[in-house]
């Protein structure tokens, strides 16, 4: 199966964008408390204290993000709760992301974007439902146990009309 090692690629790639983004507003703060750069008015310092800190707390989000992707892979099963809502958001984010940074960044950045959006996307949607226990095994007794007629009753079929 692609399920488990798409979630191993989509888990380290995530890992890597924490650190290259937490590094990169690392950075970016240092360049601007160096260069004593000021953005309508406001304090140089407050600028470059609060890029590095958002750089750190956007990384722990995809490091978070990743540590749910790892799990996805480690357990062979689909993100459940607060996992599947992470890797959702990062959906969002990296959609976001992509549409900003082909217009400030490049096609690169967008492509690159794009790619982490198809992997999480995959994790999300090859786990998206597994068999119930009660259609795996045909005869057991389910109904019938289709996808769509709700799992528990038996079908039945409307009754003929009569010939009058």
């Amino acid at each position: 199966m692609v399920r488990r090692p798409v979630a191993w690629v989509a888990a380290i790639v995530l890992f890597v964008e924490a650190v290259g983004i937490a590094l990169l507003n690392w950075f970016l703060g240092i360049v601007v408390d160096r260069q004593d750069m000021s953005l309508a008015g406001l304090d140089p310092d407050t600028m470059a204290v609060s890029s590095k800190v958002a750089g750190l707390l956007f990384g722990l989000y995809f490091a978070v993000c990743g540590l749910a992707a790892l799990l996805v892979a480690l357990r062979d099963r689909p993100p459940a709760g607060f996992g599947r809502i992470l890797l959702i958001s990062a959906a969002v984010v990296h959609a976001l992301l992509g549409a900003f940074a082909v217009g400030l960044v490049g096609w690169a950045a967008f492509a690159f974007m794009m790619v982490v959006l198809g992997l999480i996307l995959l994790i999300l949607m090859a786990y998206d439902r597994l068999p119930d226990p009660v259609d795996a095994v045909p005869g057991s007794g389910g109904g019938g146990g289709g996808e769509g007629d709700g799992g528990g009753a038996p079908v039945t079929a409307p009754p003929a009309p009569s010939a009058t």
